[in-house]
């Protein structure tokens, strides 16, 4: 099994649109309106969202490679980056995706791995993430890496609201 991982630059904006769009959509347009996944994929996504974000020294984003191929991608969040104000002591994953044809292949868990080692090495005490409640299997996933939930915050899909819950695993 060959996985590997880069760091993704401006240089990527594009591909990293095209793969945002697809795990996305992927993960949760059954779950969704038509209406609600294109406002929200045109809104989170789009070139320059993606650019001021690829931009900021507080986030970085990650391919992972499977096989030579893109498989996913992990973006982290510090300091004033993170999407709800946590502290410095922590390190945020906000968006954590693999491609549903490479899914099952431990490159999740290979993901969350990279996280707690940038986590470490910036000297963050935890890790936090928010993820869908409807989302079964990733809160089952980030169970067994350790995560427990700790709270929750609204997430908008569209016009709908829906809840994230807020899992968070200590590191030191």
């Amino acid at each position: 099994m060959t996985i590997n991982i880069t760091k993704c630059t401006l240089d990527d904006l594009l591909i990293l649109q095209d793969i945002s769009y697809e795990t996305f959509t992927e993960t949760f347009g059954h779950q969704n309106s038509p209406e609600n996944m294109k406002a929200y994929l045109e809104r989170a996504y789009n070139l320059k969202q993606l650019e001021n974000e690829l931009s900021n020294n507080s986030s970085d984003f990650f391919f992972v490679y499977f096989k030579n191929e893109i498989a996913g991608y992990l973006k982290v969040n510090t300091n004033d980056a993170q999407s709800e104000q946590m502290g410095q002591e922590l390190l945020e994953i906000e968006r954590i995706y693999i491609r549903k044809k490479y899914q099952k292949e431990g490159l999740g868990k290979y993901l969350i791995t990279k996280a707690i080692e940038i986590a470490i090495k910036r000297n963050k005490k935890k890790i936090w993430l928010g993820v869908w409640e409807k989302n079964e299997n990733a809160i089952a996933f980030y169970q067994k890496m350790g995560f427990v939930q700790t709270g929750a915050h609204s997430f908008y899909m569209g016009d709908e609201e829906q809840i994230d819950l807020i899992m968070m695993k200590t590191l030191i």
